[in-house]
């Protein structure tokens, strides 16, 4: 059983050298490939060494947490465990703990400096990370544009026909505005003239009434003679 312990002890050892170099060499290359990917000749090179090595780094944190806990499982199951083995099994645990908060620390490190160069580099960045070359990026502005064009091409339209039917409504409201002129100056003219017929008919009334009561009177006394 102690045979056993020690060659999983020795096994930790040795995965725990083996993950602390792979963290400096992951700090290393997140901390460059963003820079890396700035050049044309090959911009995806520096996220694919990265996303290997911490798949590799992974795998033997994963690796180094079985074997403590069969150290751990080994430890329980003997009778005369002593408090430095306990010590020791609690030193390994320590240590692939903060491995672990290394890893992720260095790998949101890196996710956050990508997010941020790719916010200050804009759209032609983002069009690199999907894949998309420079010409599809162009076709893809240019018919943009193309349809910005047609839209504002119709607005100006529906504009233009807007004007001339107002300028149509403005004339209308001219003409009708004019005839109620006209009428409106008519207006006293046909009073006058109403006004001077009835004059006339009284006046005639009057001078048929006279003539009337004239031959009544010379009737009356041609009569009475």
């Amino acid at each position: 059983m102690a045979k056993n312990h020690d060659a999983l002890r020795k096994q930790a050892r040795q995965l725990e050298n083996e993950i602390d170099m792979k963290l400096v060499a992951f700090g290393k290359i997140g901390a460059n490939s963003s820079h890396s990917s700035n050049t044309d000749t090959s911009p995806l090179l520096g996220e694919s060494i990265f996303g290997s090595l911490s798949t590799e780094i992974e795998q033997k944190l994963d690796k180094l947490a079985s074997i403590n806990e069969v150290m751990a499982e080994s430890s329980c199951s003997s009778a005369g465990t002593s408090t430095a083995a306990m010590h020791i099994l609690q030193r390994h645990r320590e240590i692939l703990l903060g491995y672990r908060q290394e890893f992720n620390k260095i790998s949101a490190n890196h996710t956050a400096r990508i997010e941020r160069e790719e916010l200050f580099r804009g759209p032609e960045n983002i069009s690199k990370i999907s894949g998309l070359n420079r010409r599809d990026m162009y076709m893809k502005e240019s018919n943009h544009l193309n349809s910005s064009n047609a839209l504002i091409n119709d607005q100006i339209n529906i504009a233009i026909e807007t004007r001339e039917n107002l300028l149509s409504q403005r004339h209308a409201f001219k003409r009708l505005q004019t005839r109620f002129n006209d009428i409106s100056n008519r207006f006293p003219l046909i009073s006058s003239l109403i006004q001077r017929i009835n004059i006339k008919k009284k006046r005639d009334a009057l001078i048929v009434g006279a003539v009337v009561g004239l031959c009544v009177v010379l009737l009356l006394l041609y009569a009475f003679d």
